[in-house]
């Protein structure tokens, strides 16, 4: 059976002042999910900035800029669980300068929480993150109107801007909405129902959280194996052993099918497959296994099996929407190390189709460069194929990451389009 859907990744999105961090220390403060020793030292910085409640903010506000200036700067990662799902968090920056850390952050989510202020609606920011989830093609959005407190719980406010939301929302490939009313600061709907809110008749965050299925958003069609190492033990018990290590990251495979290795072309049939603990007769993303086949092919890192009459597109040349994270510009013919899955190549910036104005999300022309936290469409050529599919239909063979020859960080990532 594929994997349990006991763990979510989420992400928090807004504008500056929306409540981010307040809603997740209220969500984990009112599950009980947080420490005796870290509930003291809330307690404690709260009283000393003279507040007469626990500023909830500071369970995940940890640097000592966002302290002072109450403000998320990094993206802050905090792991909690109920007796229904294990939980990954991702705490993202609103500013529009730390876009990049909000792309980080959400590229590997199930679903994004995205606040709004209940007195200024949507806004220029709201319309920006729900681009950058749309784009990273994440499958839930809960819509959280924030601070309903402040406007007398009014169902009209909220109603109203649902409606906004969703003429916008309708633009954009977000397939899964939900709408949720709630006050972060004291405690409205995040795992509790209010009782100042009577007329809303939905889920409660926390219980959103814990069910909403993401089993069908893994890509259970298209079956990709990328090879991260070839397992050739040379014992006593095992001469001949010779294992495919790696993550199947989207499809099922079956021991007795026949696969086709890239980039040779060469075709086998699946002998034995292992998980960590056992064999088993068929093996699902996104599960770790290694591979035995009946033919010694020429495989090794890098390469990937895959179905015969179900392949990958192959090619040198790569169409992506690209989020370039380094604070170092990057100009047209800029030479790179790409890496896609398990396989690195070396590739070349050829041509930056247009940029997005994160202003007002347009297009942009004629660039010849791109800055940190650019997000545009681009060109690159690579020095050996690639196997890949579009980001909407695969994301983990429609994703991949730049890295500068020179100091190997990690400048760029990348979604084919």
């Amino acid at each position: 059976m594929p994997e349990k859907e006991d763990l979510l990744r989420f992400t928090t999105a807004g504008s500056v002042d929306d409540g981010k961090s307040t809603l997740i220390g209220r969500l984990l403060y009112d599950s009980k999910s947080i420490f005796e020793d870290q509930l003291a030292s809330v307690t404690a910085a709260s009283q000393k900035k003279g507040l007469d409640h626990l500023d909830l903010s500071l369970l995940t506000d940890g640097l000592r800029d966002e302290r002072i200036q109450g403000i998320t700067i990094d993206v802050a990662y905090r792991y909690y669980s109920t007796p229904r799902r294990k939980f990954i968090i991702a705490d993202t920056p609103g500013h529009i300068q730390y876009t990049r850390n909000m792309v980080t952050g959400a590229s590997t989510a199930n679903l994004a929480i995205l606040l709004v202020d209940a007195r200024h609606g949507v806004v220029e920011q709201t319309r920006r993150h729900s681009f950058i989830a749309s784009l990273l093609q994440i499958q839930h959005l809960v819509l959280c109107v924030n601070k309903m407190d402040l406007v007398g719980y009014s169902q009209t406010v909220f109603e109203e801007i649902i409606s906004a939301y969703s003429d916008f929302a309708s633009r954009m490939e977000i397939p899964d909405v939900t709408c949720i009313p709630v006050s972060a600061l004291h405690g409205d709907n995040i795992v509790n129902r209010s009782e100042q809110m009577l007329w809303y008749n939905g889920p409660t965050l926390l219980y959103h959280l814990e069910h909403v299925q993401i089993a069908n958003d893994t890509n259970h069609v298209d079956m990709r194996f990328p090879v991260q190492t070839v397992i050739r033990p040379q014992t006593q018990e095992n001469p001949d052993f010779r294992g495919y290590a790696g993550k199947l990251v989207s499809g099922i495979l079956r021991k007795g099918e026949t696969v086709m290795a890239l980039p040779s072309g060469f075709t086998s049939t699946i002998t034995a497959l292992h998980l960590p603990d056992r064999q088993t007769e068929e093996a699902f993303a996104p599960q770790s296994i290694v591979v035995e086949l009946a033919d010694d092919i020429d495989i090794s890192r890098g390469d990937m099996l895959v179905r015969p009459a179900n392949q990958p597109v192959i090619s040198q040349d790569v169409e992506a929407m690209l989020c370039w994270l380094d604070n170092h510009p990057v100009h047209t013919g800029t030479r790179l190390v790409l890496r896609h899955t398990s396989r690195e190549v070396k590739c070349v910036l050829k041509e930056i189709l247009y940029r997005v104005d994160m202003h007002t999300l347009s297009r942009q022309e004629n660039s010849q460069q791109l800055s940190a936290n650019d997000i545009a469409r681009v060109r690159l050529r690579t020095t050996s194929p690639l196997f890949m599919d579009s980001y909407r239909k695969n994301r983990p063979t429609g994703a991949f990451i730049l890295i500068d020859e020179g100091t190997n960080v990690t400048v760029a990532a990348g979604m084919v389009v």
